[in-house]
């Protein structure tokens, strides 16, 4: 009875004095609205194609296209023919009865409806470029002329609606049967430095162009057990969505071209010069630095010459989902070689004049470490070749081959914004091939996936930049990467609502896409790492799920599902805040009271007691609690010790421990309530700082779990032998909070704007 009676004592003396919260009654019912009830509505029912694990099901499936083409670049017209043909293998367990191809081009069509898909007038600011293809020129001439499509030599019926072509096949394409059938096609080559486009050609002051040519082909779009046809149209934000397939292509580009793509070159030697072919091979055995292919005094004079003869590169690829390829007389090129345990993969940099001294410094350095270290997340990269290529104004990606931006002063001078803005912008483009090129999303749908992913990717890999190469960050501490730290997204987070979508948004319905699918998703991934879930148990999931959905098809729920099942972590409160509304987060330190312990009966513990059936405080033996602001605090309780205050305490403590026992138990000093408040949306842990009169700190993490009862408010009893004197919540801003201003208690007193300018002259 005594252990009982104490019991219910400790009870009502940590539980209901210190954190009791008194909540409103509710009038009539409600639905669960608990931010940490499972996401059952908002995610598709699991099946026998995609698991309740997030892993593929037993009877996942996928289709496949190969490809053999022969490609024509007119230099002199900026112009594309080609003639392809396509076997389409139907995997899925459906009959089709028509085939869906991608016209993208078509997007660059003079009437193309893509161009009046916004609405809005002048803008305030404008890009050159876009002022000028807006308002000072003529529309280009754009989109694919499809000239034939057949099958077997005869005409097959195709529809075309803006960047989709229907093909009729002559009878239904059964489940695991294939059919063939050929394009002949041409189209006018955009100047991506006037039309801003994700490929196109650049006239470099010598009148030389540059190409760098993509989505130059019709291709085939993906049949899925998710979407069925993804043949949503192309409209100019949501990328992409393509099956896997083999290549077999030819291409024939003036004779003094340097060209490299997607794939392996498979006649080096005809292609090569002899000294280039034997740079190649040395090249293939440099760990260490890159080895020039063709040198800038070569490129140069190449370029003074304007060949009227041809040559034809050939190009195979294995199960990859695209194809690009990059064309110029005014190439610089080198490479190095990066191992891995089951291939030898070259790192290869392409570059006009135009970039150096930055190219040849930094480019191929970047690639490497984006391979070492996006492998070391994920898997080890499958490709034979990871090529970087220089193109201005540019940021765009394909299996195998890249194009890039971060263009040196006219006299090889730059800024260490351009330098790097060069340096991300490679290490974000080469790592897209694991992100769609392999782990292959749709993007056309599901922007984030491919650019959140790579963003956060990025960021891990530009640290280990920094690490690895300190002369290249000069003074900086770590590597200053634009995006993934906290604190780079709290603007956008914290900005107007009427502009901000949820990440669980198509790129075509996005106000801002740069924060919705890039910022915001690798800032939470981020933080998942690093405050969630730990960086041990988080990177073994997102390993996980890399490898389960290589050279597949995932979709958001594979990925979520897969973070959850690889590591026993309920994560469904954090999609939901961070991926499926646009809250923000937002945890102050309301309140903190210092308590004294007595015997003496409160008016509140008379209170608490009878919520309990205690009518009659005289029938148990009970402590109570008081701060000095209440009606019942005696001012002769301060000084005195916890046993002192309290006979009852000293009386169980007596009763009920032997003395080896007690001299193990620690009398605290001091007894604090602290009140935490949450005007944020999302729940987040409460990382706490407590700082105490000795000028010693102490850091704890309250798990996110703690707002699952009370959305707005919790509280916390505090015993300690130190006299707290300051109270910081995200001391180490990991969290995105949008306001630190309450993060503090006692509360941080705002520098004036004359006062900040005090400061930042002292400074």
């Amino acid at each position: 009875m005594i252990r009982f009676k104490y019991a219910l004592c400790a009870i009502l003396f940590l539980s209901v004095s210190l954190g009791y919260a008194q909540e409103e009654e509710r009038e009539g019912g409600h639905e669960n609205g608990n931010k940490f009830r499972q996401l059952y509505n908002e995610m598709s029912t699991p099946n026998s194609y995609r698991t309740a694990s997030g892993a593929p099901g037993h009877e996942y499936y996928q289709n496949e296209a190969d490809y053999k083409m022969d490609i024509q670049l007119d230099d002199a017209k900026q112009r594309i023919t080609g003639y392809e043909t396509i076997t389409y293998k139907n995997n899925s367990p459906d009959d089709l009865e028509y085939l869906w191809v991608q016209l993208d081009q078509n997007v660059r069509a003079s009437d193309s409806p893509a161009k009046e898909k916004n609405g809005g007038g002048v803008g305030a600011v404008s890009q050159p470029g876009t002022f000028v293809s807006s308002y000072m020129s003529e529309p280009f001439d754009g989109g694919f002329n499809v000239n034939q499509v057949t099958a077997n030599g005869k005409p097959l019926k195709h529809t075309v609606n803006f960047t989709m072509m229907r093909v009729d096949m002559p009878t239904a394409l059964k489940s695991g049967e294939s059919f063939e059938f050929s394009i002949q096609w041409d189209y006018n080559i955009p100047n991506h430095t006037i039309n801003r486009a994700r490929s196109g050609y650049e006239i470099y002051n010598d009148g030389n162009n540059g190409y760098i040519i993509a989505q130059f082909f019709p291709r085939m779009a993906v049949y899925n057990d998710v979407e069925g046809w993804q043949n949503y149209q192309f409209w100019g934000n949501g990328e992409f969505a393509l099956p896997f397939g083999d290549y077999e292509v030819n291409i024939t580009v003036p004779a003094d071209h340097l060209l490299d793509g997607t794939g392996e070159i498979t006649n080096l030697k005809d292609v090569y010069s002899k000294e280039e072919y034997k740079r190649w091979e040395r090249a293939k055995k440099s760990y260490d630095a890159p080895v020039i292919i063709r040198t800038q005094a070569e490129a140069e004079q190449i370029a003074t010459g304007n060949s009227t003869k041809t040559k034809t590169w050939k190009l195979e690829a294995q199960n990859v989902r695209d194809f690009a390829f990059t064309s110029s007389r005014r190439y610089i090129m080198d490479a190095q070689a990066v191992r891995f345990p089951e291939r030898d993969v070259m790192a290869i940099s392409i570059y006009p004049p135009e970039g150096n001294p930055l190219w040849e410094e930094y480019s191929t350095k970047a690639i490497v470490q984006t391979l070492e270290t996006y492998s070391k997340f994920t898997f080890d990269y499958p490709y034979p070749k990871a090529i970087s290529v220089h193109a201005k104004g540019q940021g765009m990606e394909y299996p195998m081959i890249c194009w890039n931006y971060g263009r040196p002063n006219e006299d090889g001078t730059y800024s260490d914004r351009t330098k790097y803005g060069m340096i991300s912008v490679i290490i974000h483009e080469v790592g897209h091939n694991y992100f769609p090129m392999i782990v292959n999303s749709d993007e056309r749908q599901w922007g984030w996936m491919d650019e959140g992913l790579d963003t956060f990717m990025q960021y891990l890999t530009e640290q280990e930049f920094g690490e690895n190469f300190p002369n290249a960050i000069g003074n900086n501490k770590a590597y200053p990467s634009r995006r993934g730290a906290p604190s780079k997204i709290v603007n956008y987070m914290k900005g107007n609502q009427d502009f901000i979508s949820p990440i669980m948004s198509n790129p075509e319905n996005v106000y801002q896409l740069g924060n919705n699918a890039y910022g915001k998703p690798a800032t939470a991934l981020n933080i998942l790492r690093e405050t969630i879930m730990g960086p041990e148990l988080f990177d073994h999931a997102f390993k996980t799920y890399s490898q389960r959905w290589m050279f597949k098809h995932p979709t958001p729920e594979d990925f979520f599902r897969t973070m959850e099942d690889a590591s026993a972590v309920d994560l469904d409160w954090y999609w939901r805040g961070w991926f499926y509304s646009t809250e923000h987060v937002d945890i102050g330190v309301k309140e903190v009271k210092s308590y004294y312990i007595t015997d003496k009966v409160t008016k509140e513990g008379k209170e608490m007691l009878a919520r309990f059936g205690v009518t009659d405080p005289s029938t148990i033996e009970a402590i109570y609690v008081v701060d000095e602001d209440s009606e019942d605090f005696d001012p002769a309780l301060k000084g005195k010790s916890m046993m002192e205050n309290s006979p009852t305490l000293k009386e169980y403590l007596m009763d009920n421990f032997t003395p080896e026992e007690r001299a193990k138990i620690n009398e605290p000093k001091h007894l604090y309530k602290i009140v935490f408040e949450k005007p944020g949306g999302i729940p987040m842990p409460i990382i706490v700082e407590y700082e105490y009169a000795d000028g010693t700190k102490d850091k704890v993490t309250y798990p996110a779990q703690v707002w699952r009862k009370n959305d707005s408010e919790v509280s916390k009893a505090i015993a300690s032998d130190k006299e707290i004197v300051k109270v910081t919540i995200d001391p180490d801003l990991e969290t995105a909070d949008i306001d630190t201003d309450n993060n503090s208690w006692p509360k941080a007193k705002k520098l004036g704007k004359f006062q900040k300018f005090k400061e930042n002259v002292k400074g």
